[in-house]
């Protein structure tokens, strides 16, 4: 993340994954306060084993797209709302709009937990162990669904 303001939003990716049993490596590395670890992290990640890079900034969000150019990693990226944020659109727009050749993943505002699941099916799409547990999150999503329609009916 860019900064530890973010850390609320980017708990929700953090959280996903350790119940998906997938392990996190976070920190802090600001693309503009902090170029040379950033730097350094971009060009290593996949030396470390990182299979996928979940990059969450906010204001003008530059770190996942920075980490795209230097990674041969996919980066999904997660524009945070924050205290310097036009109502997140700088966020969302800074992350989405990437240049051709230097793709970010982009999810909603303020959107960590789905990022921590899109990393998750990236993985499962080659490892079938992580693909059965994103099917069994995934029907766990559905029978909560009908869980609460059953409620409501019931009680209704």
């Amino acid at each position: 993340m860019g900064s530890t303001s973010d850390l609320p939003i980017m708990q929700q990716a953090i959280d996903i994954l350790k119940e998906l049993d997938i392990e996190t490596e976070v920190d802090v590395v600001s693309a503009h306060r902090t170029p040379e670890k950033m730097f350094d992290f971009g060009t290593t990640a996949h030396e470390r084993g990182i299979a996928v890079i979940i990059a969450g900034a906010g204001g003008a969000a530059h770190l996942p797209g920075m980490v795209a150019s230097l990674s041969p990693l996919p980066v999904i990226g997660v524009p945070v709302k924050s205290s310097n944020s036009i109502d997140g659109w700088d966020s969302v727009l800074s992350i989405l709009q990437m240049p051709g050749g230097v793709p970010v993943a982009t999810v909603a505002l303020d959107g960590g937990k789905n990022a921590g699941i899109l990393a998750a099916q990236i993985i499962g799409a080659t490892q079938e162990d992580m693909r059965s547990r994103i099917m069994a999150y995934k029907q766990s999503l559905k029978e909560k669904v009908i869980a609460g329609s059953k409620q409501l009916r019931d009680n209704g």
